[in-house]
Formats: C-alpha cells, structure tokens, sequence
C-alpha cells in the first residue's frame, strides 16, 4: 500500500551534511512500505555512500512532522511532533513504526503528543526541550516548525530550495 495520506499535502526531503555545509533532494516517500523503504530513498535521492550525516524531514500540512536521523551502520532514529501521526495514514504509521510509538487508539483525543526520540539534534545544536517546545507551539504549522529548526541547524537555505 503507498504510504501517501490521502487529502493531506506532503513534503518530505533529505538533508546531508557535508564539510561545506548540508545538500539536500526532495524525496519521494509515496511508495514506502516499509520502514527500511524510507531509509533506501534517502540513500538514494542524496547518493550517500558511506558515514554521512543525513536528516529526512517529513512535513503532513497542519498536521504534523517528523525527522528522522540516519547516520551509516547506525540504526535510524525519528522524532514525531505528533505520536498520533500513525492513525492518519500508511506514511505515519511508518514514522511511528520507526520512531518506536505506540499509537494509543482508544484515546486519540489527548492533544498533540511529540514521541520518539528527542535527542536525536542535541550534537547539532537543538537540545531535546527546545526540540518539544517547538513542536508544542500554541499555533505554529509544522512547516514552519521545520523551518525554525532548519535555520537552528544551517540547513533553512537548503529547505527554502526544495520547497
């Protein structure tokens, strides 16, 4: 089944870093099926072919985001602004998969809920309670979130190309 909520725009990209800073590609997650699928087209669309530092970032429109952190022979680790992220659709059900959650399905009332791994940027510069107090901010759309935290981390040029 394509991973690609259905109403909802996506965004999803790939950032490396590299010594002259981070290089990114749009990635096209709407045939991810399974988790390993999401870190085999981050492989791909960015060419990595070793230890590189690599950050996927998936935006769902006013719904919620997620990044993910892949770094060579290391196992992926996700961040979800969102735990509930899993209920929306094939694509976040994955992100949840990957990022260890338990989608509580009984009581998906309870508000937005980040998940996952908090710590995944602290050696980059966003310590995981700044991580939570952006994903929680009163009115902010996920896109704008990931842009913040694009900008936090010197990537925001590479984000504002792709988009």
């Amino acid at each position: 089944m394509p991973s690609t909520p259905s109403g909802n725009s996506v965004f999803s990209a790939a950032f490396v870093r590299t010594a002259d800073g981070w290089n990114g590609a749009e990635v096209d997650l709407g045939e991810a099926e399974l988790v390993d699928d999401l870190g085999d087209a981050v492989q791909e669309h960015l060419g990595l072919t070793g230890d590189e530092l690599a950050l996927l970032c998936v935006e769902v429109e006013d719904e919620w985001f997620a990044i993910v952190r892949y770094q060579g022979d290391l196992e992926p680790r996700a961040f979800l602004s969102d735990a509930h992220a899993g209920l929306s659709d094939g694509l976040g059900e994955l992100l949840t998969e990957l990022a260890g959650v338990a989608v509580d399905k009984d009581t998906p009332d309870l508000g937005v809920r980040p998940a996952g791994d908090f710590e995944l940027l602290e050696d980059l510069g966003l310590s995981s309670d700044e991580l939570v107090e952006l994903s929680m901010e009163e009115g902010a759309l996920p896109g704008d979130t990931l842009s913040v935290i694009a900008e936090r981390l010197a990537f925001a040029d590479e984000l504002d190309r792709l988009r």
